[in-house]
């Protein structure tokens, strides 16, 4: 075995998380009522907006969880 064989695993699962987010980010404005779910918190005022998706990241988060749980159990 290469001594190189484990950074090599390494990259490919790097590459494969960067091309994850980048399709997210390009798909993302087209997923229809994300970033406006209940729970998001957008306070606007004068010259001053304040928008903390606190319910998009808490499903993202739970969906995250369970394809991770799916993937990595034995």
């Amino acid at each position: 075995m290469n001594a190189f064989y484990p950074m090599g695993k390494i990259l490919i699962v790097l590459g494969l998380v960067l091309v994850g987010i980048g399709l997210l980010i390009t798909l993302a404005p087209k997923i229809p009522y994300l970033g406006r779910l209940p729970g998001d918190i957008y306070y606007k005022r004068d010259n001053f907006v304040f928008y903390f998706p606190l319910g998009t990241s808490i499903l993202i988060s739970i969906i995250l969880s369970l394809l991770l749980y799916l993937f990595t159990r034995k």
